[in-house]
């Protein structure tokens, strides 16, 4: 049986595959992705993370980036979509690039140190991909998402949850239950700082550990 989830999956793979060349547009990247990149490359390097996976990667600037200004043991990039992989591909030999869904990683227990997500969390099955990150993860590995999450009034978030079967934007509140009940300690949570007029991407970072 097809789930929802697997078709929400699919739904999107089918559409990151077709959009993968817009994705690297520079104006694109420098003022909508890359204030959570930053952010992202900022708590790697403050915790040492030596194996780190990026997850849905897109077109491997993050996971690049992590490989090129970190210089880690491993660097992962994971996407379902197979236009994005073939850029990744040609962008970086220092990654390892690789195919699967946020909510079954193709990872054993407790094989990485840190698993980042930028722009992408909105699209998981979440609570299944937060287990997923806990159990990749070695005790003391780092989380850190950064998902889209307007400040919307309560009776609008549920209209537009009711409204779209593609996309769901937790709030700061959301965020967090939804890492303490896949079992990470919070060490962080914020806006993400970012140019004022690009503002109103609403993007918000929510780092834990795994205890």
């Amino acid at each position: 049986m097809t789930t929802p989830g697997r078709q929400l999956n699919a739904a999107v793979t089918r559409f990151w595959t077709i959009a993968a060349p817009l994705y690297d547009l520079p104006f694109l990247q420098r003022w909508v992705y890359q204030p959570a990149q930053d952010e992202v490359v900022a708590k790697l390097r403050e915790a040492g993370s030596q194996r780190v996976a990026d997850i849905a990667c897109g077109t491997g600037i993050l996971a690049a980036r992590i490989a090129d200004e970190l210089h880690p043991a491993e660097v992962y990039g994971v996407d379902m979509a197979d236009g994005m992989l073939e850029q990744a591909k040609a962008r970086s030999a220092k990654v390892r690039w690789m195919k699967g869904p946020a909510e079954r990683l193709p990872f054993d227990d407790g094989a990485l140190d840190a698993v980042v997500t930028t722009s992408a969390f909105h699209f998981f099955d979440q609570p299944a991909a937060m287990r997923e990150f806990h159990r990749v993860l070695a005790p003391g590995g780092l989380v850190a998402v950064a998902t889209i999450s307007p400040p919307l009034p309560a009776a609008l978030r549920r209209l537009a949850t009711q409204e779209s079967s593609v996309a769901s934007s937790p709030t700061p509140s959301e965020m967090r239950a939804l890492f303490t009940g896949a079992g990470f300690t919070i060490t962080d949570q914020r806006r993400v700082d970012r140019p004022l007029w690009t503002r109103g991407v609403f993007d918000l970072i929510t780092v834990g550990t795994k205890g």
